[in-house]
């Protein structure tokens, strides 16, 4: 059905939020806000303003098919672009919030968490890189990643001058943003001896002319840009895949930052370090993290 509505263009009035929110935040937006357009358009209804009732059926409706997260990401979207157009936030009344609690009582699956790679992983991983610039680079990429707890998206953001080596041997870097930390108030990590040696092999290869301490590779010539999220994420994936590991299906690009985190449980660190260590700000998030690590209270 070919819906219009005289209203203002939400997708206009979306460009004011560049910048004040990263990236993948404004992409999840957009698409969720677009999916419940097109959504209302399908059944007749104007999605701007949406009623509360029309919004506590669209949850009823998309709460079978969504994670918690999905729907919630869903809603925070509809009650945006309200917000943006300056209209009353529909999100926020009782009938609303009774279709979310319905929704997610009746979510019995729990959240899939991705499989953390251990110490023993990680070394295959490494031990099947290349021997050129590429697996110079790689090597150093998964060893970085692996000790400072790293997103992908906080690996690729990286510049040289975050780190400093310090006269152990070892190093410690600056993680200046991250997704707990939109305003840059960075975290610290450290690297241990093996990895600072690991990392010095790629600065030899590395492109002096960038501030950027992970750079593209092609045709074994490193490129003067910082790496991207979608090279980071295929150099984790393709090394389990060479690692030959099982499951491999189990993994994924934040394995890196789950495996570690469960590594440091394994050797005793408490709750307050890890959380330290990884940036996290709720103990909720970070013990879904560390579920899975094989630790035996009674043992």
């Amino acid at each position: 059905m070919n819906y219009h509505y005289n209203k203002p263009d939400w997708r206009e009035e979306f460009k004011r939020l560049e910048g004040a929110y990263s990236p993948n935040t404004l992409r999840s937006y957009f698409a969720c806000f677009s999916l419940f357009e097109d959504w209302a358009f399908e059944r007749g209804y104007t999605p701007l303003p949406a009623r509360p009732s029309f919004v506590a059926a669209y949850v009823q409706s998309m709460s079978p098919e969504l994670s918690p997260a999905t729907l919630r990401n869903r809603i925070c979207a509809i009650r945006k672009v309200h917000a943006l157009l300056r209209y009353g936030d529909p999100t926020g009344d009782e009938l609303v919030n009774l279709a979310i609690r319905r929704a997610r009582r009746s979510m019995t699956a729990r959240p899939r968490q991705a499989r953390g790679i251990t110490l023993d992983v990680l070394q295959k991983m490494i031990g099947v890189q290349t021997d050129n610039v590429t697996g110079i680079r790689n090597a150093a990429l998964l060893q970085v990643g692996y000790e400072i707890l790293a997103r992908r998206s906080e690996l690729a953001a990286l510049r040289l001058d975050d780190v400093t080596f310090l006269g152990d041997g070892t190093a410690k870097i600056i993680i200046r943003r991250g997704k707990a930390d939109p305003y840059g108030s960075g975290r610290s990590g450290h690297l241990s001896r093996q990895t600072v040696s690991q990392l010095r092999e790629w600065l030899k290869c590395r492109n002096p002319n960038s501030v950027w301490l992970f750079q593209p590779v092609y045709k074994n010539v490193s490129i003067p840009r910082s790496i991207s999220y979608t090279t980071v994420k295929r150099v984790i994936l393709k090394s389990l895949n060479a690692s030959g590991v099982d499951d491999v299906g189990a993994y994924s690009s934040h394995s890196l930052r789950v495996g570690a985190a469960q590594e440091l449980l394994r050797r005793g660190h408490s709750t307050s370090t890890i959380m330290r260590a990884g940036g996290w700000k709720s103990v909720n998030v970070l013990a879904r993290y560390l579920e899975e690590a094989e630790v035996n209270v009674w043992a």
